[in-house]
């Protein structure tokens, strides 16, 4: 077992001590890399949703309610809630649950339906009937811009 001398005032000799001394340069680095990704991510995340082509209208109001449940009409009847799974041509019944399911989520009762071009008008209008069974009150219906490409 050794002893080690301590240094007193008095001594020539200035030994260093320990420095305790932490270095947040690269912590730094990490956190903004990482932001970086996120916000990057989050913005391509926000553009994902269902390919559809919308109709165009002249008179389109620029109308945005985030609280909204949008129900998407593919071509062959294929609907989606809200972006979510596909439900089956004619699963109306399916389409019911999913839209009272999402009602329990939002205080809206605002239904937009955002319906393909290539997709029947028999279809939609079976849409709406359900949506109103399911508790929608009032109704969009989604269309694009007369110069909007998609």
């Amino acid at each position: 077992m050794a002893i080690l001398p301590t240094s007193s005032p008095d001594t020539a000799t200035d030994e260093a001590g320990i420095v305790a001394e932490i270095n947040i340069t690269p912590l730094t680095d990490i956190f903004l890399v990482l932001l970086i990704i996120f916000m990057v991510t989050s913005s391509v995340m926000s553009q994902m949703g269902v390919e559809v082509n919308l109709p165009k209208a002249a008179q389109a109001a620029t109308q945005s309610n985030s609280d909204a449940v949008v129900i998407t009409l593919l071509p062959g009847g294929v609907m989606k809630v809200n972006s979510g799974s596909a439900l089956a041509a004619g699963n109306f019944d399916r389409l019911q649950e999913e839209v009272k399911k999402a009602f329990t989520q939002t205080q809206s009762r605002t239904v937009i339906l955002e319906g393909d071009r290539q997709a029947f008008l028999g279809a939609a209008i079976e849409v709406i009937e359900h949506a109103k069974r399911a508790g929608a009150t009032q109704f969009s219906i989604a269309a694009g811009a007369p110069n909007q490409e998609r």
